[in-house]
């Protein structure tokens, strides 16, 4: 018990001194609890913006070029992102447990490529397994318009009762089946519904008009890379993206195939957190990429 003589009287209390304004910079969380909004710092900056680096496929798609082994090609990459995208399976054996990331835990078990419809998920990590592994959200596949569809949907519910519960923010990832239009109207749609059904961040693709989608949706949407495209076109794609209101990006194969991975992402961070245009991040790549080699 602390002594009570030989304490100096408190005498500044700032009488007349109004409470700074705490503004919180994550679109539509600004009245989330303290923990949810510690987590969602984790993963946004300052600026409001995120840089993911997902490396989640494994887990439908087995080893894919660039994913061979994740424990060589991630850890070097890490520094230049917000926040990781992973399985808890690659993040126990191939990450490093003492990493200052923010990650976020791919929660949901999908079928494999194998199957011709792949929209039938189910719940793969309890939230007992999330807290355990200190997530800082829980990612949630989600197939709107597919046969599969109520199924995504209870896995979200699932996730977003129990992250309100705990504190604990859930990506709904916007998947995009063989069945399904890859369009203004769709996307548009399925962003608002995982919105609305409690998803606190979305993940989804770059499609025309996309300012309208990012303006109907209360909640930040950062977008999938999706395939590799040439490194340029991949910087345009993202930068696009930001000035249309996306909160930020989530790559995987448009880093990890790119010919030199480390000097794209930090291009890729220039374009986000740094306003540069796409020409001046790709001049830049090309000179780090030689110094690498």
């Amino acid at each position: 018990m602390a002594d009570k003589d030989g304490n100096i009287l408190a005498k500044d209390y700032g009488i007349g001194i109004k409470p700074p304004l705490q503004t919180f910079p994550v679109k539509g969380h600004q009245s989330a609890g303290w923990g949810m909004q510690r987590r969602l710092s984790e993963i946004f900056s300052d600026d409001g913006r995120t840089i993911m680096l997902a490396f989640d496929h494994g887990y439908i798609m087995g080893s894919t070029a660039g994913l061979e082994r994740l424990d060589l090609v991630i850890p070097p990459l890490m520094q230049y992102a917000d926040c990781l995208m992973a399985t808890r399976g690659a993040l126990r054996t191939c990450i490093p447990a003492n990493h200052r990331k923010a990650v976020a835990l791919r929660c949901t078990a999908d079928t494999s490529v194998l199957k011709d419809d792949m929209s039938f998920g189910t719940v793969g990590v309890d939230i007992e397994d999330a807290i355990r592994m200190n997530a800082s959200c829980m990612a949630v596949q989600c197939f709107v318009g597919s046969e599969g569809e109520i199924d995504s949907l209870r896995n979200l519910s699932y996730y977003v009762n129990n992250g309100e519960k705990y504190g604990i923010p859930v990506l709904g990832v916007v998947a995009v089946g063989k069945e399904m239009e890859r369009t203004t109207r769709y996307f548009s749609l399925a962003t608002r519904l995982l919105a609305e059904t409690g998803a606190h961040i979305i993940k989804t693709y770059y499609c025309e008009n996309f300012e309208q989608i990012t303006a109907a949706c209360p909640v930040p949407i950062v977008i999938a890379g999706g395939k590799k495209i040439p490194e340029k076109e991949a910087l345009e794609m993202a930068y696009r993206a930001v000035s249309e209101g996306a909160a930020g990006v989530d790559m995987g194969r448009n880093v990890l195939q790119a010919e030199c991975p480390k000097a794209m992402l930090r291009a890729i961070r220039m374009v986000v957190h740094e306003n540069a245009k796409p020409e001046e991040a790709f001049k830049a790549y090309e000179l780090w990429k030689k110094d690498v080699k």
